[in-house]
């Protein structure tokens, strides 16, 4: 390979094109293969990129492809549908995925892109898309010793923290594993502000002792800190629709283990509720919202 391998990418929303921009960028041949929208394909075009007519193109085109889609569905449509990659992926491709998927789809299309000589790393991502468009993104990385050193330079571009998870398959194991305990601590934060609003307790208070102690965390100033400076609910950019996907994933994994999982499968309700309330499209900050009608009390400064 190369020393700029020639990229391509699935997927150019919130997070992919951050990645895109990034990479084309500092150098790397790319091309983009539309996922939703025109606005950021156009955008990376006029930075150089070029654009595949179809993921197969992409394929053919490329000594790396990234996805970064939604979940597992979309992983395998662009790997197995129709003009998808594995029709036209040739000996010694590498596919990256950067998406939050399912281990059991990850290990299928590892297994299935083996027999075709195709390395699949589960590369999933941690932060935000204001750091992907900084080029700070967090990512773990399941891959054999020589593939993560193969790909570090890659990865480097779009990325801050790049953590070797270990072999195969264990890159999204530790992103569910993350995710679980990161939305835990956004869907007890929400509770329990609906107690102190509940109780008559000064909200104000309960920050201020929060953030003095061990319990503060950047998830609770998301959250809490922002919301009492001007009733924001943006500063954690991931959709609440997203979040409950990430936790049905992990009581799947955590289920295909028999391994107990009742603070997970709290927390995936907590989710489903909110979704179901009607907040799916808006952030997980949002979850303050959702308390606010289930326990019928004004929490957000209005």
């Amino acid at each position: 390979m190369s020393a700029k391998p020639r990229i391509g990418i699935v997927g150019a929303g919130l997070m992919g094109h951050g990645i895109a921009k990034n990479l084309v960028e500092k150098g790397f041949p790319l091309a983009v293969r539309a996922h939703r929208n025109r606005a950021p394909v156009e955008d990376l075009l006029r930075r150089g990129a070029t654009e595949a007519k179809t993921h197969a193109d992409l394929a053919r085109s490329a000594d790396i492809v990234i996805l970064c889609v939604t979940g597992a569905p979309q992983v395998e449509e662009v790997i197995f549908g129709p003009d998808g990659v594995a029709g036209a992926a040739r000996p010694g491709l590498v596919v990256v995925d950067t998406s939050t998927s399912e281990p059991a789809t990850t290990a299928k299309v590892r297994e299935a892109l083996a027999k075709q000589d195709v390395r699949f790393v589960d590369a999933p991502l941690a932060r935000t898309p204001v750091e992907a468009e900084q080029g700070r993104l967090n990512t773990m990385v399941g891959a054999d010793d020589a593939t993560f050193a193969e790909l570090k330079p890659v990865l480097a571009a779009y990325c801050e923290n790049i953590v070797h998870a270990g072999p195969p398959g264990h890159g999204i194991v530790l992103k569910l594993i993350n995710n679980f305990m990161a939305q835990a601590i956004c869907t007890a934060t929400a509770e329990g502000l609906a107690a102190a609003a509940k109780s008559g307790l000064s909200i104000r208070k309960l920050h201020e002792v929060v953030s003095a102690g061990a319990v503060n965390s950047g998830l609770f100033q998301m959250i809490v800190g922002r919301m009492l400076e001007n009733g924001d609910l943006s500063g954690l950019k991931f959709t609440l629709s997203n979040a409950a996907k990430d936790l049905r994933y992990y009581t799947h994994f955590t289920e295909s283990m028999m391994l107990p999982s009742v603070v997970g499968e709290a927390v995936h309700q907590s989710l489903v509720t909110a979704n179901a309330l009607g907040f799916g499209e808006r952030f997980v900050p949002s979850l303050v919202e959702a308390q606010e009608r289930l326990a019928g009390v004004k929490i957000v400064p209005r």
